[in-house]
């Protein structure tokens, strides 16, 4: 590819951040780690009812919940007696492009338009890519998607080919690659080659877009059932969808419902990795980037990710990708509702997480998303077998990442398994003393900050950060 070498283009990349995005994140640094996260997102000048307002110009939001009352009986059936939480579902799929995405996107199209930018531009492989494409032909602005879409035989998931299809549909301009470390390149290149908005997930405004998905879900809770919900099960990623959705809840009075990540299990899969690329079949909503961007957010196409969701996640769970279709199918076919199966991880989680609670529990499904030809189960696990995969029905503990795909018999057979938080906190604190700057030390504010971010005791951060200083001595 002809233009500036990698080092030349990364000499540069906090002037092309900068410019694309209208923010200076370095005044925001209250230390050598910490920074002032709330200011970075209250800086932006958008409060909750001010969004609430921009999604409504662009029929962004306002998202149906609904109560699933078959899936809820088929689990009161399988649970003990008295046992078996009413289970309702926020159906994101209603949204223009068909997820929760529009939310992220609405806000950087908005203030794209408002800053007199002529263009915006994204690099993702997921549903995002159409939310901002949808977004930008609502604002008047032209868009470009750089997609990370295929392996270096030329072979594409059928869900990713799906989104471009999406994408170029709604007149946006698709720039596919190969699977490696030429993303974040090209997608550098591009905002400095065209001017663009800088789209990011990790963007405040992409996160505070999202408030208002917590936000709705609480107060519908609230009007339907006159209480608000016991626990919200949120599929996790890059970390945008929980934070979003429990500042909005926070915000919407709901501080002590649990908020429960999760995610589907392909460990032992390298997101990287040209031979693993294609042998998942799921490109989000998985351990590939709900693990490495809850142990450090910052790994992102922005200096600092608003996207924090180790501040805000209770429980972290994961689901095999069998359990994950076996959902799916369950609601379409109980439910009458068919959506594409990344967004029903939460669904999967749900199973098992409202099975062990009292009746009068109220568990919320935070999300779904749209379904196509390329998104439907039977294209994933078809591409599966042509991988050599083997898929099979049977007690999903069988499953294993990239080698076998098992799916459930029964439901009661649905079992999310927990993640360890203590061990993400000291992978995260790890992570932390990595990106500390040779000589530098740890001020208050620094303590303070990651007390925050890993919602760990003092002593405990510092019990840990000093472990780690020892082994760098």
């Amino acid at each position: 590819m002809s233009g500036p070498s990698y080092q030349e283009l990364m000499a540069r990349k906090a002037g092309i951040v900068k410019a694309s995005t209208g923010l200076d994140y370095s005044k925001y640094a209250t230390g050598a780690l910490a920074f002032d996260y709330e200011k970075l997102l209250a800086d932006t000048g958008y409060d909750i009812d001010t969004v609430r307002e921009v999604q409504a110009q662009t029929a962004v939001g306002n998202t149906p919940l609904v109560e699933l009352k078959n899936i809820t009986e088929l689990v009161r059936a399988l649970a003990e007696p008295g046992k078996g939480a009413q289970i309702f579902l926020k159906d994101e799929a209603a949204n223009p492009s068909g997820s929760f995405k529009d939310r992220r996107a609405s806000l950087s199209a908005h203030e794209a338009s408002k800053r007199g930018y002529a263009g915006v531009a994204v690099a993702t492989s997921g549903n995002y890519g159409a939310a901002v494409a949808s977004q930008a032909a609502k604002a008047g602005l032209r868009c470009v998607v750089v997609q990370e879409a295929f392996d270096s035989e030329g072979v594409a998931q059928p869900e990713i080919a799906e989104k471009t299809r999406a994408c170029e549909g709604y007149g946006a301009e698709v720039i596919r690659l190969s699977v490696g470390p030429e993303l974040f390149y090209v997608f550098l290149k591009v905002l400095e080659e065209t001017g663009y908005f800088n789209a990011s997930l990790y963007s405040p405004y992409s996160i505070l877009g999202i408030e208002t998905l917590g936000h709705e879900l609480v107060m519908q809770v609230r009007e339907s059932a006159r209480r608000i919900p016991d626990v919200v099960i949120v599929t996790h990623a890059g970390g945008g969808n929980l934070t979003g959705t429990a500042r909005g809840m926070r915000k919407a009075g709901a501080a002590d419902t649990q908020v429960v990540a999760a995610s589907v299990d392909l460990s032992g899969l390298h997101m990287a990795s040209d031979r693993d690329f294609n042998r998942k079949s799921f490109t989000t909503g998985h351990t590939g980037f709900s693990m490495p961007f809850t142990t450090w957010p910052d790994r992102a196409d922005v200096p600092r990710s608003a996207a924090r969701p180790l501040r805000y996640m209770d429980r972290f769970v994961t689901v095999s990708q069998g359990e994950v279709f076996y959902a799916t199918e369950v609601l379409a076919e109980l439910e009458g509702l068919q959506r594409g199966p990344a967004g029903n991880t939460s669904l999967a989680a749900a199973f098992s997480i409202a099975r062990g609670l009292d009746e009068d529990r109220i568990v919320v499904v935070q999300e779904t998303e749209y379904t196509g030809a390329g998104k439907h189960p039977l294209a994933q696990l078809n591409l599966a077998r042509e991988l050599g995969i083997a898929v099979a029905r049977g007690d999903p503990r069988g499953n294993r990442p990239g080698e076998r795909i098992v799916i459930p018999q029964h439901p009661w057979q649905i079992e999310a398994v927990e993640v360890d938080l203590d061990r993400v906190r000291r992978s995260y604190l790890g992570h932390a003393m990595e990106s500390l700057p040779e000589g530098a030390r740890l001020s208050e504010t620094d303590l303070e900050f990651l007390v925050a971010e890993t919602r760990a005791s003092r002593s405990t951060v510092e019990e840990v950060m000093n472990e780690f200083a020892g082994e760098r001595r």
